[in-house]
């Protein structure tokens, strides 16, 4: 078949999935549409995220051609509908680069990574609707800690930051007091909100991708609760029968022998 020719083709990739929609396609791929897709798109970025996290360069590429898929599946339907298609993203996505790197395809003299972010900032300000807000364009479907850090990031940039870490670092404790004075479970989710957002706020101060961080957080314990349980397995005893010290002194073994 002519689209098999060159299989490290982007067209190849969009022939095929025009081809998959076609009347003589695929009866999956041809019900498909951006609403029923929503889903795998979110699963792919999750996936292409976890090889990210396992530095796994195999998998990296095998999971960025599956959400590769994903785009150029959203444009196809697009295209069907009379909307854009896929030449539309690509003229689209090249036209922003270029505008917004005056520094490499222009003549604007930028010294260094922070004046590119700030420049970064004020070319999309520029791009903005008139009284639209600075906010607008963070997806509120965002993961909430990240969508944190992102609001964070944007205010950042128009002042509204804490100049030194410093100022910051201690609003966890006083967060933490608010949440022992709530009277019932709404005012106590209210705070407990704010602690969750004070965090987030000190990680971004500090560089530190929470999303990243709370993975590689729950990787870990997932590993350590694995190894609590081959112990069990080993010497046959029933997990769920030790007491809470049993368990807890069994954690500090995990804590020693798995990273």
């Amino acid at each position: 078949m002519p689209f098999f020719k060159n299989l490290g083709s982007f067209g190849t990739l969009k022939n095929i999935i025009a081809r998959l929609r076609s009347p003589r396609g695929c009866p999956w791929d041809r019900r498909q549409t951006h609403a029923s897709l929503k889903a795998g798109l979110l699963e792919e970025c999750y996936e292409v995220l976890q090889a990210l996290d396992q530095e796994n360069s195999e998998k990296l590429c095998e999971e960025l051609g599956d959400l590769l898929m994903q785009i150029v599946l959203h444009a196809q339907i697009a295209s069907e509908a009379g909307k854009f298609n896929v030449a539309d993203v690509l003229r689209g996505i090249n036209t922003k680069l270029i505008h917004r790197h005056p520094h490499v395809f222009g003549e604007l003299k930028l010294r260094n990574a922070q004046e590119v972010v700030l420049n970064w900032e004020s070319l999309k300000r520029e791009e903005r609707r008139e009284g639209e807000s600075l906010l607008a364009g963070v997806p509120r479907e965002m993961p909430a800690l990240a969508y944190s850090q992102a609001v964070q990031r944007r205010v950042a940039t128009a002042g509204f930051d804490w100049e030194e870490v410093d100022g910051v670092i201690d609003k966890p404790v006083e967060e933490v007091a608010e949440f022992k004075q709530a009277d019932d479970e709404e005012e106590k989710a209210r705070e407990f909100g704010d602690l969750l957002f004070t965090l987030a706020n000190i990680a971004r101060k500090l560089g530190i991708d929470l999303e990243a961080a709370l993975r590689s957080a729950n990787q870990c314990f997932y590993r350590r609760f694995v190894y609590m349980e081959g112990v069990c397995r080993q010497q046959g005893i029933n997990f769920d029968n030790l007491s809470f010290a049993q368990q807890n002194a069994l954690w500090e073994e995990a804590k020693q022998r798995v990273k």
